[in-house]
């Protein structure tokens, strides 16, 4: 039987309270508490962050309702102070803005309204709230927030610097030794400190030193964008780091994605033909406030500004860094170094426009991996460290070696039968071979000067004595790695990894009966942190590009897992930046070049537009962004055959022949969906019109896709495969009357084999399964595919010992790479369809919640929860004698819908917020 319930009925239908009151099985009788406490305004933050040091002028404002144990608890309106010292924050004293009291639900990034805030201005800011009875709150907690410069005069003069030198013009030239720049200056502070702020950004990345000591904090900054229309900089308190008298300011500067190296990858994509690229360089701006109000300025640019060289001997984000510590110069970022022998600074001439404030959390090191194990399989010197999970990094090494010793590290998912490396799966751009060129010419594939196989490695030579070697302006994703050069045997204790990625909070928490599951979740969970290194990449090894389809596939399930809202946030950006002339998308943000994955991987944009208005209320980056959204599925509709889209591809990754690369009936449904939501933005943007005309091509093309591909009579689409039939049910262009027919296809595909339920679907399909099948009454399908441990499965990946999620369901020891997120959507199922846990379609900031688990025979229990933007929202269920016990919270200033599965129908509620326990029976 299908179950397509509609939420608005109420079924009372064995619903039973877990209390010591007389039980009523016809009725409704939720747990209630008599403890009554005061609603407070807490977890203050200023766009989305904790007493922020640099946000726009216009900051945006949010906070959590806290309830106690109340039930239906509800803000009705607000009153936000802000003012530009904690002392002025009182009604009729606040300086910068009295809101007064505003009747408002909302909580989550409200805009400042107050008097127009200047860069480096401190704001002191709380909020008290009211509730449904009109009854106001306590005041909060103060918060605070500083403004970041925002225009190139609020830099103060300062100036981008770098080494002077012109980039190689020959290719092969740009792979010789080319050290990374020193920047360095000295200066003095004459006063007492009371606080220091450094606002500093470097292209490609930058190390900031003061007084010999790394800020710490930041790994791999500035998050790589379009560096031509948006360039992150970063701010530290560096009030501790500072001293009266004597100070220096060091900038340690590398290549990262603003100097590639001119590879070809998959011999044809150069980066430094797709990307804006120079010689390395970097801006900064020291603002020291002293205890009696003054002020003390230092800039890049202008006098006094050296730059040398170091241990850094060349840098490349994909094949690593050559390091000689023997070249090392201990003290060049310390007082009363000796520079006579460095080099003036020079300075370009370039805008300032670019430059923004990070909006989103920074890469960060994320702990430490012990090596596992240490092997010597060929007994020739060359040694194997397993380090367990493979993950995204860099190693850090102690070495006590004899000085000049040169030791090689190779990096690989996988070792080979006979236990030495297989770097293959990881290789930059596929470059694997030589090539023979029309003149006779032999060269690497991927160009002049290229390494014949462009495997991620790194070379270091001892500087002698006890020393530990990290690389700064690479990262690596592996989990075994080779090294070369040792002298002796290593000890295990020597070797560790030192995971990176971008620091999202987690959201979302899934345990359940099954030990496979959590097993999956947890490959899964380590795979989507491989791949945020600031770019949601669809490996973080080969090519680490943002592809629009990957992302497609699992935004809502990295939604529901971690806080993306600074991460998707600054995604969207990059892909708005991304769009061609032509009002097309490309396939990848930032932009690299790719362009032929049509309009399933354009989609994300619109995509994520939507889920960030659902998950985070972000109405003001919503108008912002729909133009594009309007342009792009303008220029889409433009280039369709007779209503249907025939450029692009289908779903990518699919087990049957064609269906990756299938015609307008996969690519089509993507239009038709794309129309739909942009038409959905339109409306709540206030632009009917538009609306109306992506409601119309949607139209065109829904009509000529079911002329074209549907068998009304059979419920068959196109050649009547999972793809085909999911793409059409899951992407909404089956119409009411016929929808049954093509579910039942589906489903009669899905169990025709001895192993069934066995799926064919690639990275579109998997997800529109796992979405489908559960909320049409076939969860124990997707029960099926999730518990499934021969191919193709993630059981499968995890039997043959994967710690991450594979490209490809057959697994690869050579082309396809073993760390990608793409078929991550299973993680998705968990959260959202065993525990439960949804955004319903109508959210706004996460206002509105479905609560919609599925229990299937096999599971006994399930815990479900996720910490949304108002607060953790939980769904737990246990199976019990006569029935299922669940477990329910639902967080305040929310409602939530229920729908309880009961004897073959569904038992559907209306809650607000609190604590619920039920038994179905």
């Amino acid at each position: 039987m299908n179950f397509r319930p509609s939420l608005s009925v109420f079924i009372l239908l064995g619903l039973v309270a877990c209390d010591s009151r007389k039980t009523d099985h016809r009725a409704y009788h939720p747990e209630t508490t008599t403890d009554q406490s005061a609603i407070l305004a807490v977890d203050l933050r200023s766009e989305g962050k904790v007493n922020p040091l640099a946000v726009p002028s216009v900051a945006q404002l949010s906070w959590r309702v806290e309830a106690g144990d109340q039930r239906e608890v509800r803000q009705t309106a607000w009153h936000i102070l802000v003012a530009s010292s904690p002392e002025r924050l009182e009604p009729a004293k606040a300086d910068l803005w009295d809101s007064q009291k505003t009747k408002s639900a909302r909580t989550t990034l409200i805009p400042y309204g107050g008097k127009a805030l200047a860069s480096g201005q401190s704001c002191y800011w709380k909020v008290r709230i009211w509730d449904q009875t009109n009854a106001p709150s306590a005041w909060s907690d103060i918060a605070s927030f500083e403004v970041a410069p925002t225009t190139p005069e609020d830099w103060s003069g300062a100036e981008w610097i770098f080494d002077g030198k012109a980039n190689p013009e020959k290719d092969e030239d740009c792979y010789k030794l080319d050290p990374a720049p020193l920047f360095r200056k000295e200066f003095k502070l004459h006063k007492p400190i009371k606080q220091a702020r450094l606002h500093v950004v470097g292209l490609g990345l930058c190390y900031p030193s003061l007084n010999g000591k790394r800020i710490e904090g930041h790994l791999h900054d500035p998050p790589w964008t379009d560096f031509e229309e948006r360039i992150q900089y970063r701010t530290h308190d560096v009030t501790e780091l500072l001293s009266e008298g004597d100070n220096c300011l060091g900038l340690a500067v590398g290549n990262g994605f603003f100097n590639p190296l001119p590879m070809r990858k998959w011999g044809r994509r150069n980066l430094r033909a797709d990307l804006f690229i120079g010689r390395p360089r970097v801006i900064a701006k020291l603002v020291v406030t002293h205890a009696d109000g003054s002020e003390t300025l230092l800039t890049t640019g202008g006098e006094g500004w050296k730059f040398g060289h170091g241990a850094s001997l060349r840098n490349n984000i994909y094949i690593g860094e050559i390091r000689d510590a023997r070249k090392a110069v201990p003290g060049w970022d310390k007082p009363g170094f000796d520079d006579s022998g460095w080099s003036k600074a020079a300075t370009i001439d370039a805008p300032l426009e670019p430059l923004e404030p990070l909006r989103m959390l920074p890469v960060h090191a994320h702990g430490t991996l012990q090596a596992v194990a240490i092997t010597e399989p060929k007994k020739d010197g060359v040694y194997i460290v397993d380090f367990g999970l493979n993950f995204t990094g860099i190693p850090e090494i102690d070495f006590d070696v004899p000085a000049g010793t040169e030791i090689t590290l190779r990096y690989g998912e996988l070792i080979y039968d006979d236990g030495t490396l297989n770097p293959m799966t990881s290789v930059t751009g596929q470059i694997k071979r030589n090539i023979t060129l029309e003149d006779g010419t032999v060269q690497s594939m991927g160009g002049p000067g290229a390494p014949e196989i462009a495997w991620q490695e790194d070379s270091y030579i001892a500087r002698g004595g006890g020393e530990t070697f990290r690389p700064d302006f690479t990262y690596h994703s592996f989990r075994f790695m080779e090294v070369t050069g040792l002298p002796a045997a290593p000890k295990k204790e020597d070797f560790r990894g030192i995971p990176l990625h971008t620091k999202l909070s987690t959201a979302g928490t899934f345990e359940s009966s099954n030990e496979l599951f959590n097993r999956i979740q947890q490959m899964c969970l380590n795979t989507f942190h491989a791949n945020t290194v600031a770019v949601q990449s669809d490996c973080p090894h080969r090519e680490r590009f943002g592809y629009g389809g990957d992302i497609v596939a699992t935004s809502e399930t990295f939604l529901m897992n971690f806080d993306m809202n600074g991460f998707y946030t600054k995604t969207l950006r990059d892909w708005g930046d991304a769009q061609l002339d032509n009002g097309l998308m490309p396939d990848t943000a930032p932009y690299a070049g790719v362009k032929y994955c049509g309009v399933g991987w354009g989609m994300v944009h619109p995509l994520l537009i939507e889920q960030l208005h659902q998950h985070y209320g972000n109405l003001e980056l919503l108008k912002e962004q729909l133009p594009i959204a309007l342009t792009w599925i303008e220029a889409e509709a433009n280039r369709r055959e007779n209503g249907l889209v025939t450029i692009g591809l289908g779903d990518h990754e699919a087990l049957l022949p064609g269906d990756q690369k299938k015609g307008p009936e996969l690519k089509t449904p993507k239009f038709i969906d794309s129309c739909h939501r942009i038409a959905r933005l339109a409306r709540i943007a206030g632009d009917e019109e538009a609306a109306k005309r992506c409601e119309a091509w949607a139209a065109e093309s829904q009509a000529a896709w079911a002329q074209a591909f549907l068998d009304t009579e059979t419920g068959k689409v196109a050649f009547a495969n999972q793809t085909q039939q999911a793409f059409a049910l899951g992407f909404g262009v089956v119409g009411d009357d016929d929808w049954d027919k093509v579910f039942e296809v589906l489903i009669k595909d899905l169990t025709k084999t001895e192993d069934s339920p066995r799926l064919t679907t690639g990275i579109y399909g998997t997800w529109k399964l796992l979405e489908l099948l559960p909320e049409h009454g076939r969860n124990d399908l997707a029960y099926g595919l999730a518990n499934r441990k021969t191919e193709p499965s993630w059981g499968w990946m995890l039997e043959n010992d994967a710690t991450t999620l594979w490209e490809h369901w057959a697994g690869s020891d050579n082309t396809f790479s073993n760390n990608h997120p793409m078929f991550g959507s299973v993680s998705g199922w968990f959260l959202r369809w065993l525990g439960g846990i949804q955004c319903a379609p109508d959210a706004v900031g996460f206002d509105r919640i479905l609560i919609r688990p599925r229990p299937v025979e096999g599971l006994d229990w399930v815990k479900t929860s996720h910490n949304s933007i108002r607060g953790n929202i939980v769904s737990n269920w246990r199976r019990v004698d006569g029935g299922i016990e669940y477990e329910i919270t639902i967080p305040p200033n929310t409602s939530a819908t229920l729908e309880l599965p009961n004897d073959g129908d569904f038992i559907r509620k209306e809650v607000g917020s609190g604590t619920y326990r039920f038994k179905t029976e």
